[in-house]
């Protein structure tokens, strides 16, 4: 598509709606201009226009928190952009994964039948927004400092432990080595840059 049939504003600007391309965790609403989203698309990190400083800035040009771009998206209006990427580190100023870290609602868990996976997608966001922030003494950080190797190793062990809790017929060992063998399975999958949803696809195809 030419950019030149994006909808700017009068000020020759467009929102672009930042997510994270594993967690689907909307990250930050930001501004580009023409300049801005040509940068963008030429080095596949993010660049945006400040409208306070009314000048560019590369995303993570300072902190290092820089965001690698998978794609570019617009909606059927042509003036809203969705921008996927791949963030190493906080996107945040105030230090958090996302600018978008509080409710206006305190919304809780829902527990309804119907949404009885909602954890799934909890621990991903969390696993995600402990990578970004790597806070001390976690054990998410941990496990993503030790690097791949050590990760692996977790869910060699996990899976073993799953097979002897299995054969003890154990239900609440079960439980709680398969919960372990999830959960490191899913910092796998955010080491890799895998999203669950890619599991979930090749499960809904299996199944078709």
């Amino acid at each position: 598509m030419n950019l030149e049939e994006l909808s700017f504003d009068e000020k020759g600007l467009i929102p672009a709606i930042v997510q994270d391309a594993v967690s689907k965790e909307v990250l930050t609403l930001a501004y580009m201009n023409k300049e801005s989203l040509e940068k963008s698309i030429e080095t596949k990190e993010t660049w945006f226009y400040s409208r306070s400083r009314q000048e560019l800035w590369h995303k993570g040009e300072t902190s290092g928190n820089t965001q690698t771009i998978e794609d570019i998206r617009f909606d059927c209006d042509q003036d809203a952009l969705v921008v996927l990427v791949h963030p190493k580190g906080r996107a945040c100023h105030k230090g958090s994964y996302s600018c978008f870290a509080d409710s206006l609602l305190d919304k809780e868990v829902p527990e309804k039948a119907s949404e009885r996976f909602a954890i799934i997608n909890q621990l991903e966001e969390t696993i995600a927004r402990r990578e970004a922030e790597m806070p001390e003494g976690a054990y998410t950080t941990y496990l993503f400092t030790e690097g791949v190797d050590k990760i692996l190793k977790k869910v060699g062990e996990e899976a073993s432990e799953v097979i002897i809790a299995s054969k003890n017929r154990d239900a609440e060992e079960l439980s709680m080595e398969a919960a372990d063998l999830l959960y490191h399975t899913l910092v796998l999958f955010r080491e890799q840059k895998l999203p669950i949803d890619s599991v979930l696809d090749v499960l809904k195809n299996r199944h078709g």
